[in-house]
């Protein structure tokens, strides 16, 4: 099998500094952070920012001196949110890639979300392709349920998505798609030949689908976005998610890639 790209998914925009004291928040922190997954086997970080209140951003100078943190530390990829928070306009979302950073993300449909609605309308979706394409920002699709996969097929019919293409299965969502392993393998086998795949579990899913993606040939992301806890009633960090899936993916004889045997996979030139 390929080696392994890990994702870490450093912060999210619903975790809290009361849920973890581990949860980076300002630009140096998500910096250390980075660096620290990086030196456990991370090949891509995932970011998000906040304001001085802690509180959810996109704002594109918060997201300039996070990735200038990072690029002081390593080399790790950059992968950019444009999902930002539940809420926000199209406009605030897309203010990051604006930077042209290595990747992003690209959710290719709406998705209930928990009690709210992740809001990705067809219109959207294709402006933000459009907008990546512009800068040169390699999309990942973050995929929250099996039609959301035609969707981002779409945008490739139409010239909007050139190049590899490379899925996020985001599983576990209470509106989204369960954390099953049926579920999986039935996203699985909707991609077309050549592209490849990331699995991430949210909260308790997190380990097995981690697992399942290892085994499977896929990619595995992890980390405090998707869940805090590295057992029950134990707070993890960043690093030590990374950490369990690099010693898992070894002892099932899979190796790590670096971030970049990444880049060349992807098709990411520096």
């Amino acid at each position: 099998m390929d080696k392994l790209m890990i994702t870490a998914a450093l912060v999210g925009a619903e975790v809290t500094r009361e849920d973890t004291p581990h949860l980076p928040v300002t630009p140096e922190e998500i910096g250390i952070a980075a660096a620290e997954a990086h030196a456990a086997g991370a090949a891509i970080a995932h970011i998000h920012v906040r304001d001085a209140d802690g509180k959810p951003s996109q704002d594109r100078e918060l997201y300039r001196q996070a990735i200038e943190e990072i690029r002081k530390r390593c080399d790790i990829i950059v992968q950019v949110s444009t999902g930002g928070a539940v809420g926000m306009s199209a406009e605030e979302r897309l203010q990051p890639v604006t930077l042209a950073p290595e990747m992003a993300t690209l959710t290719t449909g709406s998705v209930n979300f928990g009690r709210d609605v992740f809001f990705n309308p067809p219109e959207m979706v294709e402006r933000f392709a459009e907008t990546m394409q512009q800068y040169g920002v390699r999309p990942e699709f973050e995929i929250f349920d099996v039609g959301m996969i035609d969707n981002a097929l779409k945008l490739v019919k139409k010239g909007l998505v050139t190049g590899h293409l490379h899925f996020d299965f985001v599983m576990g969502v209470p509106g989204g798609i369960p954390a099953t392993a049926d579920h999986l393998l039935h996203l699985i086998r909707q991609l077309p030949e050549g592209a490849t795949w990331t699995v991430a579990g949210i909260g308790r899913a997190q380990l097995p689908m981690s697992v399942l993606g290892i085994v499977l040939g896929g990619h595995v992301r992890v980390g405090l976005e998707d869940n805090i806890y590295y057992r029950k009633g134990e707070l993890a960090t960043n690093a030590q998610l990374v950490a369990r899936v690099v010693r898992i993916a070894r002892e099932l004889g899979r190796e790590i890639a670096t971030p970049d045997e990444a880049r060349m996979k992807l098709g990411i030139r520096r």
